[in-house]
């Protein structure tokens, strides 16, 4: 009896160290159910829009209970003569904010690509799957993908940074290892369909390159509330900005409260 009593001692050990691996990052922003539409614009001329939504469901993946996230791109208006249809997905743990499944599909008129990768965090490790071809990575511990790490950041309160102030994270797209870094750049009001709000600007830090013009070539404005997601977008490319607005909302789990005048 008493050598079961010791094994029984030991596996409920056991079952909290393995637990324990995971840090536990408290969420206030946000819940299942919720969906954001965008319209993305470049000028006058609304060249595109994007759906992003967490499923109502939570899902069991590597055991862990996770959100399922789904971010849609697609061309819209004139530019849909090219049909882009591109699909991101990913399992978030809805204790850690760690991916455990991300899954891309990209449709750009006959041009079609699919991934998948699974997050081990026990063994920092990203495995790839394309074309039924399967590839490994290690990566440092929390590792983010490109959706995890925007929800990550929504449960950071950014009203307490001082300005100039960054937030960064490792993270691992196709198969590329990034630092993520976001400058908080102040305080603000965005203007919208709905009306006006107070938004906190958000600045990611990005590395030299042609595509983009300048470090702080994307501005990013999140909701000055609880909520904290964000209400407008600029990006400025080599060739011009485009920038994306909120169109519509629903199943937030703070009421936004709209400014008129």
């Amino acid at each position: 009896m008493l050598r079961i009593k010791y094994l029984v001692l030991a596996l409920i050990f056991c079952s909290f160290t393995l637990a324990g691996d995971y840090r536990t990052i408290p969420n206030d922003s946000f819940k299942a159910g919720e969906s954001y539409d965008y319209k993305v614009k470049y000028g006058f001329l609304t060249i595109g829009e994007a759906e992003v939504d967490v499923d109502e469901k939570i899902y069991m993946v590597n055991n862990r209970p996770c959100y399922k996230v789904n971010v849609l791109g697609k061309t819209a208006g004139m530019t849909d003569v090219f049909k882009v249809r591109n699909t991101y997905r990913s399992y978030v743990d809805t204790l850690a904010f760690l991916p455990h499944r991300f899954i891309y599909s990209a449709r750009e008129n006959s041009y079609k690509r699919d991934q998948v990768m699974n997050f081990d965090h026990q063994k920092n490790e990203v495995v790839k799957i394309e074309k039924e071809q399967s590839k490994k990575f290690e990566v440092p511990n929390n590792i983010q993908d490109v959706i995890s790490g925007y929800y990550f950041l929504r449960t950071i309160d950014f009203s307490k940074f001082t300005v100039g102030q960054i937030v960064s994270a490792p993270l691992f797209f196709d198969e590329d290892l990034y630092q993520m870094k976001i400058k908080f750049a102040g305080h603000g009001i965005v203007h919208t369909k709905f009306g006006k709000m107070r938004v906190l600007k958000l600045n990611p830090i990005l590395p030299k390159n042609d595509l983009f013009k300048g470090e702080n070539a994307i501005r990013i404005w999140i909701s000055d509330d609880k909520n904290r997601v964000p209400l407008k977008i600029e990006v400025d490319f080599s060739f011009g900005t485009i920038d994306m607005e909120i169109k519509n909302y629903k199943g937030v789990k703070y009421p936004f409260v709209w400014k008129v005048s």
